[in-house]
Formats: C-alpha cells, structure tokens, sequence
C-alpha cells in the first residue's frame, strides 16, 4: 500500500476517501458515506443509517487497518 502524505486536515480527509474507495475495491466494506460541511466531514462506515460518524483522522485510522490487514492477508 502507497503511504499518503498528510500534511494537515484537508490531505487528512482526502487519504480517508481514498482508503474507503480502496476497502470497497477490496470488499472489505459495502459502503461509506462522506457529508461534507463547510469546516469539516464527517464518515459513515458502512453508511449513514447503520452506524456512529466518525472523524477524518477516526475514518482514516479504522480504514487504513482494514485495508492493511486485507493486503497482508491477499
């Protein structure tokens, strides 16, 4: 897996949409949802009805070691 530079909390969010696009390419999710605010983005893992929303830095951890453990594993 590509290391994301990140560098505040905009490149942050964007490798937390990139590890959700990559998990569903993988299987490992069936969805997520993104609401973008005018400050800020909140993440829905696996959608907004069945779960908690997360931070960019909460999404961006969780998704990153599920998509890790799911190429370590293939």
């Amino acid at each position: 897996m590509s290391e994301y530079k990140i560098h505040d909390e905009y490149s942050l969010a964007e490798a937390a949409d990139r590890l959700g696009e990559r998990a569903m390419e993988l299987g490992i999710i069936s969805s997520f949802v993104v609401r973008h605010f005018p400050d800020s983005r909140q993440y829905y893992i696996p959608n907004e009805n069945e779960s908690e929303p997360l931070t960019p830095e909460e999404a961006y951890m969780k998704l990153k070691k599920l998509v890790e453990s799911a190429e370590a594993g293939a």
